[in-house]
Formats: structure tokens, C-alpha cells, sequence
């Protein structure tokens, strides 16, 4: 063979595998989620919410944001809190404005005591967070 023909070909493969590198890298699903355990705390959420019982609408929202939380620093997404994390995430989500509202939702729960949340609005946050793990791969 040619020099010039295995120069050729060894600059295609390095290129090649350059390109694998920065897709894998930087792709979506570039990180392994252990589904069954995602799955499995996910299934133990939605099974919490009880239209009888408004306790139980606190703590389904709190405990899916804390499970997608937990997903994000598995990850290797860096922030001190996860508002910052979530800044970091643009492009990973199908609807990265649901995520927030479902956050900001969250947050609302944490810091007003007096603050009461509807059924509906427990089911809608739970329906957003579960769509987000899906999306990161993580169910």
C-alpha cells in the first residue's frame, strides 16, 4: 500500500473515534442508571399519593424531586443545590420548563409552612418528575 493511502486511513480512524468520544461524552444517556433501583423508589412514590390523604402531596413531590436530584449528582452534574444543577441540564429534558415548575413547586412546599397543595397538582408534579427520569434514562 501506498504511504499516503494508510496516512489517509489512519487520519478517518482517529477522526472516527474522536467523534464516538464527543457523542458518547456529551449524549444523553452517556451514564448507566441502575433502572431496577430507580424504578423500584419511583413505584414506592407514585404508590404514596392518596387522593384521600393531602399529607401524602407533600411528600410525593418532595421525595421526586429528591429522587430526581439524586440522579443528576449520579451523573456527575455539579451545583451546590439542585437549581443549580438543573441550570447545567439544557437539552437532556423533553420539557426542561415543566421540570422547574415541578421544582419550584417543591421549593414553594419547603419554605411557605402554610402552603397547601391539591391532589391535582401532586399528580402533575409526580407525572413531570417521572417523565424527567425518563428522560435521563434513569426508569
Amino acid at each position: 500500500m501506498d504511504g499516503g493511502v494508510i496516512t489517509f486511513l489512519l487520519a478517518i480512524l482517529i477522526v472516527a473515534v474522536l467523534v464516538f468520544l464527543a457523542i458518547v461524552l456529551t449524549g444523553k444517556h452517556g451514564y448507566v442508571f441502575n433502572k431496577e433501583v430507580y424504578q423500584t423508589r419511583f413505584l414506592e412514590i407514585e404508590n404514596h399519593l392518596k387522593k384521600d390523604n393531602p399529607a401524602s402531596f407533600v411528600t410525593t413531590v418532595i421525595d421526586s424531586d429528591k429522587l430526581l436530584d439524586k440522579a443528576l449528582m449520579e451523573m456527575g452534574i455539579s451545583g451546590k443545590t439542585m437549581g443549580d444543577r438543573l441550570k447545567k441540564c439544557e437539552g437532556r429534558f423533553s420539557n426542561i420548563n415543566a421540570v422547574w415548575r415541578a421544582h419550584k413547586l417543591r421549593n414553594a412546599i419547603a419554605h411557605e409552612s402554610d402552603l397547601e397543595i391539591s391532589y391535582k397538582q401532586a399528580f402533575n408534579a409526580l407525572a413531570i418528575y417521572k417523565q424527567a427520569l425518563k428522560d435521563l434514562g434513569a426508569i
